[in-house]
């Protein structure tokens, strides 16, 4: 990507929201030793006699939930990293808006690897104003 142009906002928003994730994720406690303490209260329905109804699926999840989620979010960042918009190089008669494409796949700008992490992370469609096609 050149240097003289600004940072994609709609990539922006996308960092943002996967370093959000995984800096919450690291900040918060891993359910590991919780759940295995919790798999021994489990009832004969299957489920923790608390306030809440735990099965042994959701103690599975939140035993693993920590780790999984650090590493989705490092790959959201290693892919968001990969697939960025560059100048295509292109003639335009539109020398402020010039010719995107990705610099990973050289799909144009947004790509179908951005556009698809833009949907997954949910961010809203007033800030992702992507064209439908590519």
């Amino acid at each position: 990507m050149n240097a003289d142009n600004p940072e994609d906002p709609q990539r922006q928003g996308l960092r943002e929201r996967l370093e959000t994730i995984l800096i919450r994720t690291e900040k918060a406690t891993s359910w590991d030793d919780e759940a295995g303490r919790l798999r021994g209260l489990v009832n004969h329905e299957g489920y923790v006699p608390i306030r809440t109804r735990l099965a042994v699926e959701d103690l599975d999840f939140l035993a693993g939930a920590r780790a999984d989620l650090l590493r989705f979010s490092e790959l959201g960042l290693r892919l968001l990293d990969l697939h960025q918009p560059r100048d295509a190089g292109g003639i335009t008669s539109d020398t402020a808006h010039p010719i995107l494409r990705c610099r990973s796949c050289m799909w144009r700008w947004p790509c179908p690897t951005f556009r698809a992490m833009s949907e997954s992370f949910g961010l809203p469609r007033s800030d992702v104003d992507l064209p439908e096609s590519a």
